[in-house]
């Protein structure tokens, strides 16, 4: 008879923190000009593989609903949908803000990685198991607020001259309520008999995913 030892989701968040120490959060675009003519196409940028993201991230959560819909997981994949559906329309309000077109939309910045997280996230929604969606989606909720909330703060910080739509959309610290709850469903999954490095390996990709779309957003004016 073989015994499981207990693997806590809690801990495994830890790893990916303290992996992330190093990472100024929103770095480089924290550094990006917030003076001159150049001031708004890294938001520019930043706000167009968002909006790209939203897509994916909707059928992602709804496939992710689809394979594991026993609770706590389903709770969590309908609350993000939602999250993600209500904040489509408010981004675009930003978008027409920066006085974007569908076209600059629909555009792709140059950096490779700016789709990482595309990538990422939906193998994950295809493949991967419910502890690995939900400590990615924990991940992606600790790298995504922090870095947009200090790249908001920098821009109103310095009275940089770009629109308030903007700053009000990323200054957002996001829910931490949403967050207790993916982890505990991860640790769901993790009891279930999810493999814990397996869960592991994904959210770092999503971590990393996140900073590539900080850089890619930055390019070109640091």
């Amino acid at each position: 008879m073989t015994t499981r030892s207990h693997i806590d989701a809690k801990a495994l968040a830890d790893d990916v923190r303290q992996d992330l120490a190093g990472e100024a959060p929103g770095s480089p675009l924290t550094l990006a000009p917030v003076t001159g003519p150049g001031v708004l196409e890294p938001l520019r940028r930043l706000v167009a593989v968002e909006c790209q993201a939203h897509a994916v991230e909707l059928v992602s959560y709804g496939t992710l609903l689809t394979r594991f819909p026993h609770r706590p997981a389903a709770e969590l994949w309908v609350t993000l949908a939602r999250i993600v559906h209500e904040a489509t329309p408010k981004l675009r309000d930003v978008a027409r803000a920066l006085g974007m077109t569908e076209t600059d939309l629909a555009g792709r910045p140059a950096g490779s990685g700016a789709y990482d997280f595309h990538s990422a996230m939906s193998w994950i929604a295809a493949s991967g198991s419910q502890s690995a969606a939900a400590l990615a989606v924990h991940t992606d909720m600790r790298v995504y607020y922090s870095g947009a909330t200090a790249v908001a703060r920098r821009l109103r910080e310095t009275d940089a001259p770009v629109p308030q739509e903007f700053i009000d959309y990323y200054d957002d610290p996001g829910d931490e309520a949403l967050a207790d709850l993916a982890l505990t469903v991860a640790q769901d999954g993790l009891d279930r008999g999810d493999d814990p490095q397996d869960a592991l390996f994904h959210a770092h990709r999503i971590a990393d995913a996140l900073l590539g779309v900080w850089k890619a957003a930055a390019a070109e004016t640091v």
